[in-house]
């Protein structure tokens, strides 16, 4: 029997064997060492294949990794540690060589403009195929802004410092700690060391975002919409987070997009939706149809809910994801569409789209756990690959890893107060997971679920609860019971020893 009366119990959300599993493998890449300087090379799990010719570097595997960390923060707000381990991470490697390469070695206008194979073409504006650089071609060095070294504190490249503040941003809700005033490197052009803070990322994008009413340049001088959303999706996790209001200039943009880079039919459909565009050639390129659009709409979500919910009804409309008279159409080799649409059905609660989708991935996508233990898990795509594609399976990961409205809250209701909250720490993962780990400040009670993927009956391991307000008061139970073997180790804190099994803790404080 519990030796107080415990509260009333309300369903809370627990991550999944999947979600566990996803969160192993991004540990095991994270935490495994390899060398990402201009002497080095990441290690090959690192995904710079997917979606070519836009997608092939492997910071987009970092910072799209990072989305789910603070999703999965939905079951565990009161243990967050791996999630930091694994922001910092990434966040050392987006700052290295290989993390802005593009940058540093893809130097003037392409020599291979007029080699391109015929299926890459339709990514040009059609005057110009043949004799324009194709997306992926960074270009540093090109007019109208010339070489520039510093990879954050370019004119271009806005696809780079876009997704370097939204990781920083994502760390700094994880962790909960004050850093976005201390200084790191970037590595720039020629290894030059460059330095900056989050603080002033993130006021460079929303100056840039201020000045250029069409949006800021990725590639020189390509402006994605895609991008310019990244950049103000970051700005608002970042002023949710610290009160300021850097995200002012996204909605002005956004509607200069709604006029520029779209288009409807009389009957109200989607005409077409801008890849990118040119101001130096004044060229749009669209694809031959609009639904491209789906990709980036997972960004533009929490911060133009109304638009971006008009273009996801418009884009699954007319592919016919949503209809349930007709197969779910497979458009292209690359996976994204099918993926990116799962996690705006989940996330947007549109659940005859979510179900059929769900069908599809489950079908073609072969989702599976492996490792020594199977307690990873990931989508192979039949790629034959020796390891999940990491960008397809960071962004798949989104409709495995929280509830629905769960991406949208993290920018729109991030859980702050849970940083002063008492926290669990110093736990042995991998080897012992923690499936959920929150307070009732109610009832002043913290409650874990943890899981394992092999049980050591015999084992014990140890786990931390700080920022208790009196460490000695506590009382703690094991599944139910009462549980003596915990000791005070610090002013706010205490230790406890339990099984490498699955079992709840519970400690009322």
């Amino acid at each position: 029997m519990s030796t107080r009366p415990g509260p009333q119990a309300v369903p809370q959300p627990e991550l999944s064997d999947r979600a566990l599993g996803w969160l192993r493998f991004a540990w095991d890449k994270a935490t495994t060492p390899d060398d990402w300087s201009d002497q080095g090379e990441p290690h090959p799990w690192w995904d710079r294949y997917g979606s070519p010719p836009m997608c092939v570097f492997p910071r987009f595997d970092l910072s799209e990794m990072a989305y789910t960390l603070p999703m999965l923060m939905e079951s565990t707000p009161a243990w967050r540690e791996a999630y930091t381990r694994i922001a910092d991470e990434l966040i050392w490697r987006f700052v290295s060589f290989w993390g802005g390469i593009d940058w540093n070695t893809l130097i003037g206008p392409d020599p291979n403009v007029d080699r391109y194979s015929p299926e890459w073409l339709c990514c040009a504006p059609e005057p110009l195929r043949g004799a324009y650089p194709l997306p992926g071609w960074t270009g540093n060095g090109v007019e109208p802004w010339g070489l520039q070294p510093d990879p954050v504190g370019a004119d271009g490249n806005l696809f780079y410092r876009a997704w370097l503040n939204l990781t920083l941003g994502i760390r700094r809700y994880v962790a909960g700690e004050a850093t976005e005033h201390d200084t790191f490197q970037v590595t720039g052009y020629r290894n030059r060391q460059f330095p900056w803070t989050h603080d002033r990322v993130a006021r460079h994008l929303s100056n840039q975002l201020a000045t250029r009413p069409q949006g800021p340049h990725c590639e020189n001088t390509k402006i994605w919409p895609t991008c310019v959303t990244a950049a103000g999706l970051g700005l608002q996790l970042y002023d949710s987070l610290r009160g300021t209001d850097l995200h002012a200039p996204f909605p002005a943009w956004a509607e200069y997009a709604r006029t520029h880079y779209m288009g409807l039919k009389p009957d109200g459909d989607l005409d077409w939706f801008a890849f990118y565009y040119d101001p130096v050639e004044d060229k749009v390129a669209t694809l031959h149809e609009p639904y491209n659009a789906l990709i980036f709409l997972h960004v533009l979500l929490p911060q133009e809910p109304a638009w971006a919910t008009q273009l996801y009804e418009l884009c699954t409309r007319a592919i016919g994801f949503s209809d349930r008279r007709h197969p779910v159409v497979h458009l292209a080799k690359d996976p994204r569409m099918i993926v990116t649409a799962l996690v705006l059905a989940r996330e947007l609660g549109d659940t005859t789209t979510e179900a059929r989708l769900r069908d599809e991935v489950e079908e073609h996508f072969q989702p599976r756990f492996f490792g020594e233990h199977d307690d990873r898990f990931g989508y192979w795509f039949g790629l034959d690959e020796p390891w999940p594609r990491g960008q397809l399976n960071a962004i798949l990961a989104m409709a495995d890893a929280a509830p629905p409205g769960a991406w949208s809250r993290v920018f729109d209701q991030p859980q702050t107060d849970v940083h002063a909250e008492p926290t669990l720490r110093d736990v042995d993962f991998p080897r012992v997971a923690i499936r959920q780990a929150r307070n009732d400040m109610t009832a002043r009670t913290l409650d874990v679920v943890t899981a394992v993927s092999r049980p050591e009956p015999q084992a014990t391991t140890a786990v931390t609860v700080d920022r208790l307000p009196a460490p000695s008061l506590a009382t703690v139970e094991l599944d139910d019971r009462p549980h003596t073997a915990w000791r005070v180790t610090g002013s706010d804190a205490i230790e406890v020893d339990l099984p490498v099994d699955h079992c709840r803790l519970r400690v009322w404080f």
